[in-house]
């Protein structure tokens, strides 16, 4: 099913399966709204960010992020947070850098699932 043609009647359940995702995620490690749609084998990044915008709240937000490892906007204070609770790995922002916030650390911090995703291509 393509990204734009998700039906949104099967909204609540793809939520449902969206978040379960998000709670699996082990602490100190992320996974990409893409990575995310990938692993449920339906909708796409919009649909997961969708989602998580909506329905995130009641589960670790902070591990569903963008594929650039940039901060959720509007939430970077309390993602970084959590991130150096957890010990996410972080790539510390350049001087250069807007707001000079880190970023996470994709290559060391991306999850694949865990066992769940185990034989999952």
């Amino acid at each position: 099913m393509s990204e734009e043609s998700l039906p949104t009647d099967a909204l609540p359940e793809y939520a449902e399966r969206v978040l379960e995702v998000a709670e699996s995620i082990p602490p100190g490690r992320v996974m990409t709204y893409g990575d995310v749609a990938e692993w449920l084998e339906e909708g796409g990044p919009r649909q997961v960010g969708r989602v998580m915008a909506l329905y995130g709240g009641a589960v670790p937000w902070w591990r569903v992020v963008r594929a650039d490892g940039a901060l959720l906007p509007g939430h970077e204070l309390d993602a970084l947070g959590h991130y150096r609770d957890e010990g996410t790995p972080l790539k510390e922002a350049s001087r250069a850098s807007e707001g000079h916030l880190p970023r996470i650390d994709m290559r060391r911090a991306r999850g694949d699932g865990g066992e769940r995703a185990q034989g999952h291509t």
